[in-house]
C-alpha cells in the first residue's frame, strides 16, 4: 500500500474552502484511476496549541507506481490544477509506502 498525504494550512476563506472541496474538489479526486479509498478531516487537531492545518486528506494506491500514474493521468492534471481554486497560501504533499505493524 502507498498513501498519499495532502495538508492544507488555515486558507483566507474557511467557508469557500470547506463548500468547494466538498462539493467539487473530492468528486474529481473520487475519479482519480487507482485510487482505492480515502479520507479526510476539517476536525484537526494538535496535542498542543492550535494545529497547523485546517484539514487532512489520505488517499491509497496499491503501490508507488498507482499513484505516479494517477498524478500523471490526465485527472490527476485535473485535481492538480484545482488546488488553486479552493486553496490559499501553500500546501504540503507528501507520499510514502505504508509499513503494518507487528506485535
Amino acid at each position: 500500500m502507498h498513501k498519499l498525504l495532502v495538508l492544507y494550512p488555515k486558507p483566507a476563506d474557511p467557508d469557500h474552502f470547506r463548500d468547494y472541496y466538498v462539493t467539487k474538489h473530492l468528486p474529481l479526486v473520487m475519479e482519480m484511476p487507482g485510487l482505492l479509498a480515502w479520507r479526510y478531516s476539517f476536525d484537526v487537531a494538535a496535542t498542543k496549541g492550535e494545529a497547523p492545518y485546517f484539514v487532512v486528506f489520505e488517499g491509497d494506491f496499491a503501490d508507488a507506481a498507482a499513484l505516479a500514474a494517477a498524478r500523471a493521468s490526465a485527472q490527476g492534471q485535473r485535481v492538480a490544477a484545482d488546488v488553486a481554486n479552493y486553496a490559499t497560501g501553500s500546501v504540503v504533499v507528501i507520499d510514502y509506502p505504508v509499513q503494518d505493524g507487528t506485535d
